[in-house]
Formats: structure tokens, C-alpha cells, sequence
């Protein structure tokens, strides 16, 4: 009698990361010839943990050195724990936990939160990587899924229709350390969407449908300049991270001969200890060239392949990609081309990363933000400035934002001319970006317009380092107005919303003589008015303005 087994099949589907356009992994999918096996895994733990043993042995038997993601049901790991068996499983195919993913599925509903934490906390444990599946299209509660603290969040593309929620689901996952996948991708415009949403990862039927065959190349459209995410400062080694190639630190050199000869994408291989830990890194180029000396085969194939190694060159998952250069940039010039090991907090192996990668996203975060600067101050324009806000708002961030201009800067203009005109911009500009510390940013937005987005307790000093500066212009006198909307969480829903809170403060400002600042609160009425010329600061004092007058 046919078991179930004899017409349960597995496809692999690719992980791609969209900065490098590498496959990052593989996805195995149950794919059963009758019946319906998931069904019955939904409601059949033992079954739903027979299914992740399978699918890895599956893997195994395409010889496949991807790391790999394999399905489980959230109720399995709140019923059955930490899968013992997928363990030994890992252990017995020669394949360490830390390559392997296990995505976490819905249903939630009536899952029992606390055993599923504790099953997480065991897989985590043990070395397993953890991925939230089905985001945005299942039942995960948002606190559970603050709890289950996934190294990947995995987004259904139906929430690509609305990028606000993506970019705050990008928001979280960097709050929590996550890398964020979109899945179902099937076509460019929803590729380009995820990209500019600022996800990292994607899967879908327009890089490769799932196939029989684990893929060795996916299509990955060439993004273009409107597909860009917002350019970030310092960008994570996550994005760039690629699928390591792992041996144990006792394997011989004809064992890392073997796997180089076999994989002519591999640049390297990493010997790492029991626990994951790489000792040795084995340059494909230096050590193949020391192996086809004359006598270099039968000198080595038998040794270690830690003599023919060098020390590993390692950063922690969360550095950035100038960290990686730092670490580069330290030692021999000839190891330049070697990849970089990036481990987790236990100095486990994760992946690499590849010079090539981190320079070309480099230069282009800098064209990019090269193209975005004012040419007569050099500060950024306010796409930089609003993107910025709209970060802090999916981040549940108060902020303040500012808008500070020269008062009658036509008539400055007009009568000391426009050289000296542009001399007093770029002033205003540099004593701007001295004065913005900690986490302020200054914009020049056009003419005599800059704005300036920080925390509200960081605004005193730098108003009072613009306001107080005796400024002048051909010899004339000239004074600056400063207008401030603070936002709280939820007060505003986007950078348009805030502009347009901003606005009518702007005009408040200009209307008292004098350097000038007044601060309203998005949501409510009336501003205050924080500095004003002489008699009329003294008579106003900082009062809050009637309704309708601000």
C-alpha cells in the first residue's frame, strides 16, 4: 500500500536579495501530487513536523549549499516545541541550524502565545534563524510579532498597493533588527514598489516560479531611478548579505577543492568550528593557485585546508556597509577581494558580504544624494527632509519640524545685489548644519527657504545660534524668521500634512518685526511665540494666539 509519502514532492522557490540580485536562499514547498497533505498538516502537528523533516532531506538530495527556509505551522511549535527531529535531521545531513530559516505560518488564532515563544526561544537556541511568513495577509498579532523578535519578516505583495504600510512594516523590521521580504511578486511594478518601499528581500513568480530544480539564476529587472528607496545613511550589512560556503574547520583541502571546482560562483569558503564559528577564510584564487603547483595537489589534498587559510575577516550583522570598508581597508592589499564573514551575536556565520557589492550601492547612495543637494550651499533639498519625516511618523516619533527664511530677502537682494545675496545664504546654511546636533537635519529647500527637522529639545541651541548672529548683507542689516509645528504621534499622517500645519505658522512669523520664532502643535490651535523684536516680545510675551489668528 502507497504511503502518503510516495506522492509527496518538493519545489524550490528563490529568496532574491534586491540589492546584490542574488538568490539568498531557497524556499521548500510541499507540492503533493493528490490530496491535500497542508490541510491536514493545519490541523495535524506530528504531520506538519514530519512535513519540515522531509522538505530538508529533500534539499539535501539536490546537493544545494543555499541556505535554506523551511514551512511550519505556527500551532506546531506551540504544540510540539522546539522540532527535535528537524534538528537531528539538520545534524545528520551535514548542514548546520544557522543555514537553515524556518518560517512561521498562520493561522495565530487560539495558538497558546506563550508556548509558541518559548518553542521560538529553543529553535533560537539551537542556532535556527526565525521568519514571521504571511505578514500583512494572516492573523499575527502586531504584539506577538514584537515578541517573536524574526530575523526575517516575510510581507504578502497585496500590501505593496499600500506603500505607507510597507515602509512602517521596514520601520519595525529595523526596529527589531529584521530583514523584510515581500512575497508573490509577479510583476515589474510591484518589483519596483517593494524597492522603493524599502524592502530588502522578495519572492515571486517574476524572478522564478517554484521548480522541481532549485534555480541557479533568477531574473531581477533593472530598477529604475523612481524605483530607488530613500538614500539612508551608513546602509545595513543586511541588505547586501550573501549565502556563505561553509565547511568544517577540519576539512582537508581536497574537500574545499571539491566544492570550489563544483560551484564556480563561490569566491570563497569559510572553515568554521562545531558551533559556526569561522576560523579560517579560503580565498578561491589563492588557495586553487597553490593547489595546481607543480606538486600542490599531492602536496595538500589530504592536509587541512587551514594551512592553505587565512584569518577570517568577520563584522557583526549589525554593522553598517562603511564598517565593512573599515575592516577591508586593514591589512594585506592583496586579501581586498576577500569576502567578509557577517556573524550574528555568537559569532556564528550568517553569510558574506562582497566588496564589489557594498562599493557599487556606495557610489550610488552618493550620485544619488550628490544629485539632491543645493549647489550654492551643498545641503540636501527637502525630498531628503520629507522622507525623513515621513520615517518618523510610521516610527511613532514626535519630532519638530521648522521652516526658517531671510525677511525681505528681495529687497536684500535688490539693494546689495545678488552676490552678496547668494554670500548670506551660504552663511545661513553653515551656521544651520553647525548648529543641527544629534539627530537634526537641515534642508535648503530653494531661494532663502531651509528646513529644519530634529527632536523638539534639540531646537533652542540652534534657533538661538541663527536668531542671535548680528546677520547683514552689503553692509545692510538682516533678520530671520523661524516658524515650528511639533508633531506627537498621530497627529499628522504624512510630510504633507505637516507642511501644510507649518505654513500659516510661517506667516505668523513674518508678521512680528524683527528675528522671530513661533511654534504651533499640529492638531491644534494658535502658536506661541518664542522670540520677537523688543517692546513687541515684551508685550506679547510667550502667550498662546487666539484661534484663527496663527
Amino acid at each position: 500500500m502507497r504511503s502518503w509519502t510516495d506522492t509527496l514532492r518538493f519545489a524550490f522557490q528563490p529568496v532574491v536579495n534586491l540589492a546584490t540580485g542574488g538568490v539568498a536562499g531557497l524556499e521548500i514547498l510541499a507540492r503533493p501530487e493528490t490530496g491535500d497533505i497542508l490541510a491536514e498538516a493545519r490541523r495535524d502537528p506530528e504531520l506538519d513536523g514530519q512535513l519540515v523533516v522531509l522538505a530538508l532531506r529533500a534539499a539535501v538530495r539536490r546537493e544545494t549549499l543555499l541556505p535554506l527556509h523551511v514551512n511550519v505551522f505556527a500551532g506546531t511549535l506551540g504544540d510540539l516545541g522546539g522540532l527535535t527531529p528537524l534538528h537531528h535531521a539538520v545534524r545528520e545531513a551535514g548542514r548546520l541550524p544557522w543555514e537553515v530559516t524556518i518560517d512561521v505560518g498562520p493561522p495565530y488564532t487560539h495558538v497558546p502565545h506563550q508556548a509558541l515563544l518559548e518553542a521560538l526561544a529553543e529553535l533560537r537556541g539551537q542556532g535556527f534563524r526565525i521568519s514571521a511568513d504571511g505578514v500583512g495577509d494572516g492573523d499575527v498579532p502586531l504584539r506577538l510579532l514584537v515578541d517573536m523578535s524574526p530575523d526575517l519578516v516575510k510581507l504578502d505583495a497585496s500590501l505593496l498597493v499600500r506603500p505607507s504600510a510597507v515602509r512602517a512594516m521596514r520601520t519595525l523590521c529595523d526596529e527589531l533588527g529584521a530583514l523584510l521580504c515581500v512575497e508573490g511578486v509577479e510583476t515589474e511594478l510591484q518589483y519596483g514598489a517593494a524597492l522603493s518601499a524599502g524592502a530588502q528581500l522578495a519572492q515571486g513568480t517574476l524572478f522564478a516560479p517554484p521548480s522541481r530544480l532549485p534555480a541557479a539564476e533568477v531574473y531581477v529587472p533593472p530598477p529604475s531611478p523612481a524605483d530607488a528607496p530613500p538614500p539612508r545613511s551608513g546602509p545595513s550589512v543586511r541588505e547586501f548579505v550573501r549565502p556563505a560556503a561553509l565547511l568544517p574547520a577540519t576539512a582537508s583541502a581536497g574537500q574545499v577543492r571539491a566544492l570550489l571546482t563544483g560551484a564556480p560562483d563561490v569566491s570563497g569558503v569559510l572553515l568554521v568550528d562545531r558551533n559556526g564559528v569561522p576560523i579560517r577564510s579560503v580565498h578561491r584564487s589563492r588557495f586553487l593557485l597553490s593547489m595546481s603547483g607543480r606538486y600542490g595537489h599531492a602536496l595538500y589534498a589530504e592536509r587541512p585546508a587551514a594551512k592553505l587559510g587565512d584569518p577570517p575577516r568577520t563584522v557583526g550583522i549589525d554593522a553598517t556597509a562603511w564598517e565593512v570598508l573599515d575592516v577591508v581597508a586593514v591589512g594585506d592589499r592583496d586579501r581586498t577581494s576577500d569576502d567578509v564573514a557577517v556573524v550574528d551575536r555568537h559569532g556564528r556565520c550568517v553569510g558574506v558580504v562582497r566588496l564589489a557589492d557594498l562599493v557599487r550601492a556606495l557610489s550610488e547612495t552618493r550620485v544619488e544624494e550628490a544629485a539632491g543637494l543645493n549647489p550654492l550651499t551643498r545641503l540636501p533639498g527637502s525630498d531628503a527632509i520629507t522622507g525623513e519625516v515621513d520615517r518618523r511618523i510610521a516610527a511613532g516619533r514626535t519630532f519638530a519640524l521648522s521652516w526658517l527664511d531671510v525677511d525681505h530677502f528681495k529687497q536684500v537682494n535688490d539693494g546689495a545685489g545678488f552676490a552678496a545675496g547668494d554670500e548670506l545664504i551660504r552663511a545661513v546654511g553653515r551656521v544651520l548644519q553647525h548648529a543641527a546636533t544629534g539627530t537634526a537635519r537641515v534642508g535648503h529647500i530653494g531661494g532663502d527657504d531651509f528646513l529644519v527637522l530634529a527632536d523638539p529639545e534639540e531646537l533652542a541651541p540652534l534657533a538661538a545660534a541663527v536668531l542671535d548672529a548680528p546677520w547683514a548683507a552689503g553692509g545692510r542689516p538682516v533678520t530671520l524668521s523661524l516658524a515650528t509645528v511639533e508633531c506627537v504621534p498621530g497627529s499628522v499622517a504624512d510630510h504633507r500634512e505637516a507642511a501644510a500645519c507649518l505654513a500659516p505658522l510661517k506667516k505668523a512669523a513674518k508678521a512680528l518685526s524683527g528675528a522671530s520664532w513661533v511654534v504651533g502643535r499640529a492638531g491644534l490651535p494658535g502658536h506661541e511665540i518664542r522670540r520677537a523684536a523688543g517692546a513687541e516680545a515684551a508685550s506679547t510675551g510667550y502667550a498662546v494666539a487666539e484661534p484663527g489668528r496663527g
